[in-house]
């Protein structure tokens, strides 16, 4: 039996997107399958949290994943000691970054490399490190896994990463033969949500921007959820005289951001970047309409099902929009249209082709 040690330092419970893949992909995987055993080299949050989900034995680092500094020295070297320590075959590395040097093969995730392609939207010194220990990380693992077409095509641009050395396995949005669809909740008329962090990228004020543009007459009300501290989105809200309108909260639970998708009578993802865009198929299977940014990697997520706009034009989000909500007919077959795309994307499949991956780096010599 091979054993793979799951590098987890980054896990704090607060990290997004990147928790909800390594949380569904190991969630998929029984304990023991494909000849495999896991450990899980966790964070000093994570080691302190339920990790009922992931197969195997989870060790405390005693590292801290939101330290950045802290965090950062255990990728460079805290990992590859400690998979020496258990006689580790392989490590995943699934949040970007990965050891400087290691004698025990590595295979990284990279979900997207905006450092390289927007580093304008990551502050000065924090973009020049990422960019050196992604690309290190890269260079120095076996294979390169990735989750969109459009990832891959920047891994081998950027990083120099030979394509076959490169694996695309896409993410998913609620797997129904894994967990089957609750009953449906009423939705609430002219409510707007709109999910994701506080970086520029996700072009929040843009939206509310079009908020302020739509009639107050007929202006929906909008959630905009992901917040830690002090919301950066409040003096925005102020300014465009949209108390009324915006509600701004906080990082929420699961189960919180499961009702607010059923709830709402669509979602808008303004981003002006992304990997994948996991948001638009938690939407899309929960059957809530999705309008979402005219840029490549939704196209390949989203296909024909999502409605794009341009992500730097206000007025035309606006007018969308107002347009969407006018017409219900369109909704709900913007819902439909939303759920069965979302079918085509399995996360039972993700898990599967991602232990495909290790057996790949494993077999190589």
């Amino acid at each position: 039996m091979s054993r793979v040690l799951v590098d987890l330092l980054f896990f704090t419970g607060r990290k997004g997107g990147m928790e909800s893949y390594v949380r569904e992909v190991y969630g998929r995987i029984e304990r023991g399958a494909d000849g495999i055993e896991f450990v899980g080299f966790a964070s000093s949050e994570l080691a302190g949290s339920d990790t009922s989900w992931f197969p195997g034995a989870i060790i405390d680092s005693g590292i801290s994943g939101e330290n950045r500094i802290a965090w950062a020295r255990g990728e460079l070297f805290s990992v590859t000691r400690a998979a020496r320590r258990l006689r580790a075959d392989l490590v995943h590395c699934p949040a970007n970054l990965g050891p400087f040097w290691s004698r025990v093969p590595v295979v990284l995730t990279v979900h997207d490399l905006l450092p390289f392609r927007h580093p304008e939207y990551v502050p000065g010194a924090y973009s020049r490190i990422l960019r050196t220990m992604i690309r290190v990380a890269a260079h120095g693992a076996r294979r390169v896994l990735t989750v969109s077409v459009a990832s891959a095509d920047d891994i081998v641009r950027f990083l120099r990463v030979p394509a076959a050395r490169v694996d695309v396995v896409p993410l998913a949005g609620q797997d129904t033969d894994a967990c089957p669809p609750a009953a449906p909740l009423p939705r609430l008329p002219r409510h707007v949500l709109a999910v994701g962090n506080r970086m520029p990228h996700k072009n929040f004020p843009l939206l509310l921007e079009a908020v302020a543009l739509i009639p107050a007459a007929s202006r929906p009300h909008l959630t905009v959820t992901g917040s830690h501290g002090d919301d950066p989105l409040a003096p925005v809200v102020a300014r465009l005289d949209l108390e009324a309108w915006v509600s701004l909260r906080g990082w929420l639970s699961a189960e919180e951001l499961d009702r607010l998708y059923a709830e709402s009578s669509l979602i808008v993802f303004p981003t002006l970047f992304e990997g994948f865009g996991l948001p638009v198929l938690e939407a899309m299977s929960r059957g809530c309409p999705v309008v979402c940014s005219d840029i490549p990697v939704l196209h390949e997520v989203a296909g024909d099902a999502a409605v794009y706009v341009a992500p730097q034009d206000a007025a035309a989000l606006a007018a969308t929009v107002a347009r969407l909500l006018d017409d219900p007919a369109e909704l709900a077959r913007r819902s439909e249209q939303g759920r069965e795309r979302a079918r085509a994307f399995s996360w039972t499949r993700t898990a599967r082709h991602t232990v495909a991956s290790f057996q790949r780096a494993l077999s190589e010599r």
